[in-house]
């Protein structure tokens, strides 16, 4: 009977040769999913004999890990921001990036009154949902997008965090979109058809509807900022994510369709990912 040290170091060398990087931690965290355990306690047991029944599934992960299936997917659920979220392929996975347009958007926020966030093209509703539960009682928040199955995980996610000031709306960007907010946040599509040839093969298991934006990537966020602006609130916030060197386009966008304060934050590895404009009417 194998060890849960012999699998875990039989198991990291094979998705090494599979070129899956961070294999021990991806191998870890599978094995922690199957156990039902912590990783800390997981390095307690390190001497316990793992029964077929749980072999078996360790396997049929392995494997599907090995063939660039995500790990997310196959564990089902994702942290972001200290949360727990659902995730599998009706949306985008979360990416460690799009926590830090979270701590941008805390920063915006008036630290008094009540407040209406819209997170366009929601995915699995990290953003607005991030937003309800940081914010609490005095913000309403609508995560809108035009997929029915993104919005199916979306409405998982509120009932996992127990939400009660979220909606969900499905809607093409804003044809079904009715009233003003205090803050407009999306992480639209914003991949350039082109780049499709060299994307990181995980990424083939996403949506190509939460990917790709165009030949140029920016055929949605165009849209999105020329119709925006019919629902901010005077002094309202936009806040986006965007790909590499999409920013200076982006910027004179938002700046032609009448945006003020127009910046882009830049990212942990120092790409222009987020930009930020208010509008004032």
């Amino acid at each position: 009977m194998k060890t849960i040290l012999e699998t875990l170091d039989g198991g990291t060398q094979w998705l090494e040769k599979k070129g899956i990087e961070d294999a021990r931690r991806n191998m870890q965290l599978m094995m922690s999913h199957q156990l039902d355990c912590s990783k800390i306690q997981l390095y307690t047991r390190f001497d316990q004999g793992l029964a077929e029944e749980d072999l078996a599934p360790m396997r049929e992960m392995l494997k599907l890990r090995g063939e660039g299936v995500p790990l997310q997917h196959l564990l089902g659920t994702v942290e972001f921001f200290r949360r727990e979220f659902k995730t599998d392929g009706r949306a985008l996975i979360p990416r460690p990036e799009t926590e830090e347009l979270i701590e941008h958007c805390l920063e915006l926020i008036p630290k008094e009154g009540e407040l209406r966030i819209l997170d366009m093209g929601c995915g699995s509703g990290i953003i607005g949902l991030t937003l309800a539960a940081e914010l609490g009682d005095r913000v309403v928040v609508t995560c809108a997008d035009t997929s029915r199955e993104a919005l199916s995980l979306t409405e998982e996610n509120i009932t996992l965090l127990e939400l009660e000031n979220v909606t969900i709306l499905e809607t093409n960007l804003f044809s079904n979109i009715e009233g003003k907010y205090d803050l407009i946040v999306a992480n639209l599509p914003y991949v350039p058809e082109l780049d499709r040839p060299t994307l990181a093969p995980e990424l083939a298991h996403d949506p190509d509807l939460a990917l790709f934006g165009g030949k140029d990537g920016l055929d949605i966020i165009k849209e999105f900022i020329q119709k925006s602006t019919a629902h901010l609130k005077n002094n309202a916030t936009v806040a986006l994510e965007i790909g590499i060197h999409q920013s200076s386009e982006v910027e004179s966008l938002l700046t032609a369709a009448g945006f003020q304060q127009v910046t882009t934050k830049i990212d942990i590895n120092g790409i222009a990912r987020f930009p930020i404009a208010t509008y004032t009417p």
